[in-house]
């Protein structure tokens, strides 16, 4: 397992799988601008390997992300307002950035998750939470907006929800965000490793380049408004590409494919 040095957010590479870490246990995982450009910086690392076939998101400790640190917070209240554009154009660059990474990304979450931590869940294609897990878009009770991660949230939960939860800053519990789509799948926290860890091998066993092309489908049909000739053209691509061919013929010829494990 290859691994970066220990830092606020460290990303190690387990043979086929990246797993990036939030590490600030201490600071209850809460992020600053610090943390945002060791998330960047990790997530394009990720995204320059042809070999990677998922990316694990979790956090050290009992919290999966308070939010925003309030040091962090406290220093941009005192910036002008060019300094604290430039500083949100970051975290929306870290938000964007995960949503069209080319692998697959799978966010483990437990204990609290507040604020922008629930842009980062809503940002990865799979969300795995333990069933004592909470939730709290809270901006407003600070006078702020969910704006940065709002088209994040927005798309996961619905606009109906989010209007009640951008506004009241209410706390939700696990079975509420997996009923309202910002989670997929509740796990005692005994067993949430072990729910991750299938759901990797359930990705790997499929065509590494499907899987790609698959996820880029879903960004491009949900801003297309007319998607067949581009959906027509992408199935004769993968049809007659090398790993679809290859699976075509495993499944006729009643054997695995060369990608499984």
């Amino acid at each position: 397992m290859n691994k970066t040095p220990a830092d606020a957010a460290n990303l190690e590479f387990d043979g086929m799988v990246a797993r990036l870490t939030l590490n600030r246990p201490e600071k209850h995982n809460a992020f600053d601008d610090k943390v945002i450009a060791q998330l960047l910086t990790h997530l394009e690392s990720v995204a320059a390997r042809d070999d990677i076939r998922a990316l694990i998101l979790s956090a050290e400790g009992k919290h999966f992300c308070a939010g925003a640190d309030l040091a962090w917070m406290k220093r941009m209240a005192g910036m002008n307002y060019q300094e604290n554009l430039a500083d949100a154009k970051q975290l929306a660059k870290l938000m964007s950035t995960l949503d069209a990474l080319p692998v697959p990304t799978i966010a483990k979450v437990q204990g609290a998750a507040y604020g922008g931590a629930i842009g980062l869940i809503a940002c990865c294609d799979i969300a795995i939470a333990s069933d004592t897990a909470r939730f709290c878009l809270s901006e407003v009770k600070l006078g702020l907006a969910p704006a940065t991660i709002g088209p994040f949230v927005l798309r996961a939960m619905g606009e109906r929800r989010c209007r009640q939860l951008f506004i009241t800053a209410e706390v939700f519990n696990a079975q509420q965000a997996n009923n309202w789509g910002l989670v997929h799948r509740l796990t005692q926290a005994e067993e949430l490793d072990g729910a991750v860890e299938d759901c990797v091998q359930s990705i790997v066993q499929n065509g590494p380049s499907a899987c790609r092309a698959a996820k880029q489908l879903i960004q491009q049909l949900s801003s297309t408004p007319d998607p067949s000739d581009m959906t027509s053209r992408l199935i004769a691509e993968l049809r007659v590409s090398e790993e679809g061919q290859e699976g075509l013929g495993a499944f006729f010829e009643k054997r695995k494919p060369v990608w499984q494990i």
